[in-house]
Order: structure tokens, then sequence, then C-alpha cells
């Protein structure tokens, strides 16, 4: 046999066959690094640093869907004081006969065929959505009555509160919180009305009740549109009251200092009882100036207030005067 045609099988470790040598298998990184590589991070630590990314950006995430949420949230309540100021304005516009009207007015639990009373607020200035006070009224009414039966909300400057038939109860509540800052707030509550034109017939009413207590400087700051039905039958007529203040009063013009202190005089008169003591605390003056006052108002007028109809005469068309303006404002 020829040794160069099969050369011998030269002998390897542990006695095992050169030719079948078990290949050693080379050494690798640890399996941290491995991890990192395959996270497209070159070490350990930046694996941590990926990591490190991911829960930022998960938070991010998280944050994000919170903002969302707190976002659609208040986007929602928006939504809602636009559908109730929307809903205000059907109702004490007289828009609230069939269709979206009365579907929105229903929504929030009023019906509008249904008899109603508004009470109407005024501060020393307008309010708007974003007043204090106004926004603590909404919140207390519905915090206390929820929402439904009651639609407060503010309009052209001035709380307003619609309450159903027999929901005294609401009006006060409103009232409470309304009148809370002190002197210069008023609260007027219109009369009870059925049907879709019953609510602006009240919310009328309730500002006429307002209207006449600035211009008579009532001292009264809750006012009720039927303890003051006098003063739109007064009014109702104007050219015959201006005619009445011409001939009653006119004469006044003609006294020292004019109409005006003796006007203010048989006003303050009126509310103290015809008690000279009263009527001059409330004017200001010395105790015997009302008294003088009164006697100078007989002479002129011809019309003595020991007579109960000549002081009834003389009280009304006092009053007719003040609700015309005069005499600061010409007849």
């Amino acid at each position: 046999m020829d040794p160069h045609r099969h050369p011998p099988a030269l002998a390897g470790p542990a006695g095992h066959p050169a030719g079948r040598r078990r290949p050693r298998r080379s050494a690798g990184p640890p399996p941290d690094e491995g991890l990192g590589r395959a996270a497209g991070a070159g070490s350990a630590g930046g694996l941590r640093r990926t990591g490190e990314a991911l829960l930022a950006a998960a938070e991010a995430a998280v944050a994000a869907l919170g903002e969302g949420h707190e976002r659609a949230q208040r986007l929602a309540i928006r939504q809602e004081e636009a559908a109730r100021r929307e809903s205000i304005d059907d109702l004490l516009y007289g828009r609230s006969g069939p269709g979206a009207p009365a579907e929105r007015a229903e929504r929030f639990g009023l019906r509008p065929a249904r008899a109603h009373a508004v009470a109407v607020a005024v501060g020393t200035e307008p309010y708007d959505g974003a007043d204090p006070v106004a926004r603590r009224v909404e919140r207390e009414l519905v915090g206390r009555f929820g929402e439904r039966d009651v639609l407060p909300a503010t309009k052209d400057g001035r709380p307003v509160c619609v309450a159903p038939d027999g929901a005294h109860v609401v009006l006060e509540a409103f009232a409470a919180p309304a009148l809370r800052p002190g002197p210069g707030y008023r609260v007027a509550t219109g009369r009870r009305h059925s049907g879709p034109g019953g609510v602006v017939r009240s919310y009328d009413e309730a500002l006429g009740a307002l209207d006449f207590a600035q211009r008579l400087d009532l001292p009264a700051e809750r006012l009720r549109a039927e303890e003051l039905l006098v003063f739109p039958v007064l009014m109702r007529d104007r050219v015959a009251m201006a005619e009445l203040v011409r001939s009653v009063l006119g004469p006044l013009g003609g006294a020292r200092g004019g109409a005006a202190p003796l006007l203010a005089t048989l006003a303050a008169q009126a509310e103290a009882g015809y008690v000279n003591a009263e009527a001059a605390r409330r004017l200001g003056v010395s105790v015997r100036t009302p008294g003088y006052r009164m006697d100078r108002i007989k002479s002129l007028t011809g019309y003595d207030l020991s007579d109960a109809l000549h002081r009834h005469t003389l009280e009304t068309v006092a009053m007719g005067a003040r609700l015309l303006g005069w005499p600061q404002r010409e007849l």
C-alpha cells in the first residue's frame, strides 16, 4: 500500500481524531449586552436609557390622555351652559312653542305649558357670565336642587331664574345669594303665568318692578310684581298722567328752590306716616322743615293734606311725577 495515498490520521486531544475535532464556540457578548444590541443600544447603560425613554413616552401618553379627557369635559360643560343660555333666550323671548325650543326647555326639566315664575336680580354693576356673584347664585341653586325644575342663567347683565309654579323655595334660594353682597342689590319676582308665553310675561313683570323701584327709589330689596301693579296702571296712559301732574303739581315750580324739594318732602311724609320727626330724619333736615314745606304745598296747589281725598290725590300725582321724571325732565 502506498503511504502517500492514505496518510495516517493524526491524533487529536483526548484521543479524538484531528479530522473530527469538536468546533470551539467563540466567546460572545454577555446576555444583557446582547439584549441591548437587540434593542438598539450598545451597552447596559444604553438599555437603561431606552427603558427610561419608553417610560417617559408612556407617562406623556397618559398625561395627554388625561388632558384630552379634561378638555372634553370642559367642552361638554361649555356646551351644556350654551344650551341652557339658548333655552333661557327662547323662554324669555317667547320662543317656547312647539319644536326645538320646547324640547330644549324640557331637557332641563321645564314644561312650557305649565305655569312658571321668573326672578331677576340686579346689582350695582351689570353682571356677566364670569361674575362671582352670578356664578355663586347658579352654583348654589344647581347644588341644592339639581339641574331639573330650575333654570338659572345670566341675561342682559342680570342673573335670572325660571322656576315652575309652586317652587317658591327655588326663588327664595335664588334671592338669598343674589342679595348677599349688600345695599344696591335687588331681586324682583314676576307673577306666575301659564302657557308658552307665561315665562316672558313673568320676566317682563319682574323687569318692570325693578324699573319702578329704581325710578321711585324704593327701599325694598325684594320686590313682587303683584305688589306693584298700581304703577303700570298709573303709567298706562302717560299723556293723561302728564296732564294731571301739570294741573296738580305745576304750581310747585314757582316755589323758591323749585318743585323738587317739595316733592321729596311729600314722598318722605307719606313714607313716614306724616310724622314730622321721622320725615325730617329721612330728609336730613330740621324737624320744623317738613311742616313748613307742607304748608307751602297747600298754599301753592290748594290741596290740603288733612283732607283724605286731597292727600290721596297729591300722593298719587306725586308718584306719577316721579315715574315721569318731573321736574328734572320736561313733561
